[in-house]
């Protein structure tokens, strides 16, 4: 899989092959396809995997969220930064920018990932932000839409300002942007 997403993001679907893919694994061609079958098999279930992978690591992140209002702004800042290293990983960038330039000849592919990572990762900081919203720390009426929301503030500007994770991104940029996205966050749901 390493070596698929290393070719696909290098090249594109459309110029990467199954040669190719082989070569940088280190296998045989047949290999390859008698385990996947083809190429668009291979490409799915690179990126659908791939984002399972990230989602985990996003979910690992969520194990600090705060649970009182005892250093809130802090311990959301915290979770935020986790959250942001996650999406600014590599594999995941490349995800990303792999769907994004596919979306048109796989415009499936977009929902199956989003089940197999983001919808997932939604539904679990949704969750912890109905909890601090029942425990009276937060007042949100949507917890869903808070979620996204809340990642729209802290990472949404950044793949801009990286050129979608082609140009390294200054840590004291990121932390800025974390930081006042946790704030206008407090700032809409205390």
């Amino acid at each position: 899989m390493e070596a698929a997403l290393q070719v696909f993001s290098q090249v594109g679907y459309v110029q990467a092959s199954i040669d190719a893919i082989a070569a940088e694994a280190g296998v045989a061609k047949p290999t390859i396809y008698n385990h996947l079958g083809s190429k668009e098999n291979l490409f799915r279930h690179v990126l659908t995997e791939s984002a399972a992978k990230d989602n985990s690591k996003a979910l690992a992140a969520l194990e600090s969220f705060p649970t009182g209002k005892a250093d809130l702004r802090t311990s959301l800042e915290a979770v935020a930064r986790k959250l942001v290293d996650c999406y600014r990983d590599e594999q995941s960038e490349a995800v990303r920018r792999l769907l994004y330039a596919e979306i048109v000849r796989f415009p499936d592919l977009f929902d199956e990932v989003r089940a197999s990572g983001p919808d997932q990762f939604i539904e679990a900081l949704a969750g912890r932000l109905a909890r601090l919203a029942n425990a009276g720390h937060l007042s949100i009426d949507d917890p869903v839409r808070a979620a996204h929301q809340f990642i729209a503030l802290v990472y949404d500007e950044l793949p801009r300002m990286s050129a979608y994770g082609t140009r390294p991104l200054d840590q004291e940029a990121v932390d800025r942007v974390v930081a006042d996205g946790v704030d206008t966050f407090l700032r809409a749901f205390t």
